[in-house]
C-alpha cells in the first residue's frame, strides 16, 4: 500500500511538471514561425508593395500588398501557424487569377514581423491591418480569408466588422477544442492562453461564410469544420468537403476550384 502511494505521488509530480511545462511553453506548441532577414526581397510574380505597420506596443508588422491594374476588390489573407508570407506564391497566384488584389500578413514573430505573441495582440494586429485596408478599399470590396490557424484570426475580425465575405480553409471549431483533440491528457481549458472561439465569432458574422475542409485532415479534424459550419446562423453559408483531402494542398481538388470560382465570382 505504501509503495502504491509513493508511485501515485511520483506520477502526480510528473504530471504536474508536464502541465506546468505545457503552460509555460505553449507558444512553442502553437506557433512555428519562420523568420526572414529584413533585407530579403520577395519574389511574387505580381506587382507588389511591401509595407510595415506599427502596433500600439511598438511591434513592427510586415505585409505585402499585391496589386492589379483593374481589380474586383481585395483579399486580406491570414496564413497558418507556420512559415511566413514568402511561402504564399500559390495563394498570390490564385487570388490574382480571380481578379483581386491581396494583402498577405505576417503575424508578430513570423517573417520580418516583430513583437511579443498573445491572443489580444494578434486580434489588435488583425484590426490594424483591416483599418489600413479600409484606407484603400471600400469595405464592401474586402474579402477576409483565413487558413488553418488564420481562420480564428479571420473569423474574429469578421465578427467585429462587415466585410464582403469570409473564407475559412481548414478551420477549427475553437483553439481550445483543437487543443483538447491534440492533447487530451492535459487540462486545456485551464492552460490555454490562445482560445480563438471561432464557433462564437461566426455567430456574429453578417456576411456570407465559405468553409473548405478535407475529410482526411489529420491536423484539424473534419468534424470540427462540420461543427463550425453548424454554428453559422442563417443561410448565407456554404461548406465544401474535399473527399480524401488532408490539411494541405486542397487547391489541387476540383471541389476546391469550384468553390473558389463561387467565392470570387
Amino acid at each position: 500500500m505504501r509503495r502504491l502511494k509513493k508511485i501515485a505521488i511520483v506520477l502526480f509530480v510528473l504530471y504536474a511538471i508536464l502541465v506546468l511545462s505545457a503552460y509555460q511553453f505553449q507558444e512553442r506548441l502553437v506557433f512555428f514561425p519562420s523568420k526572414m532577414p529584413m533585407n530579403h526581397t520577395y519574389d511574387f510574380c505580381q506587382p507588389f508593395e511591401e509595407f510595415n505597420l506599427t502596433a500600439e506596443d511598438g511591434a513592427k508588422l510586415n505585409a505585402v500588398h499585391l496589386k492589379q491594374d483593374s481589380t474586383k476588390g481585395v483579399v486580406l489573407y491570414f496564413h497558418g501557424n507556420s512559415g511566413n508570407i514568402s511561402h504564399l506564391n500559390h495563394v498570390a497566384n490564385l487570388i490574382s487569377r480571380k481578379g483581386y488584389d491581396a494583402i498577405l500578413v505576417d503575424y508578430r514573430t513570423f517573417g520580418k514581423s516583430s513583437g511579443e505573441m498573445s491572443e489580444e495582440a494578434l486580434k489588435g494586429d488583425a484590426q490594424l491591418f483591416y483599418n489600413h485596408t479600409l484606407t484603400k478599399y471600400d469595405e464592401k470590396d474586402i474579402i477576409l480569408y483565413g487558413r488553418s490557424f488564420g481562420t480564428g484570426v479571420a473569423a474574429g475580425l469578421a465578427a467585429e466588422n462587415t466585410p464582403k465575405k469570409l473564407v475559412l480553409e481548414s478551420p477549427f471549431y475553437s483553439a481550445v477544442a483543437l487543443g483538447k483533440h491534440r492533447f487530451p491528457f492535459l487540462p486545456i481549458d485551464w492552460l490555454s492562453e490562445f482560445r480563438f472561439p471561432s464557433n462564437e465569432y461566426v455567430q456574429k458574422v453578417l456576411c456570407p461564410v465559405y468553409i473548405f475542409h478535407g475529410t482526411d485532415d489529420r491536423v484539424i479534424p473534419y468534424e470540427q469544420a462540420e461543427d463550425l459550419y453548424a454554428s453559422v446562423p442563417g443561410a448565407l453559408k456554404k461548406m465544401y468537403s474535399i473527399d480524401g483531402g488532408g490539411h494541405n494542398y486542397l487547391q489541387d481538388s476540383e471541389i476546391f476550384k469550384i468553390g473558389m470560382n463561387e467565392v470570387f465570382e
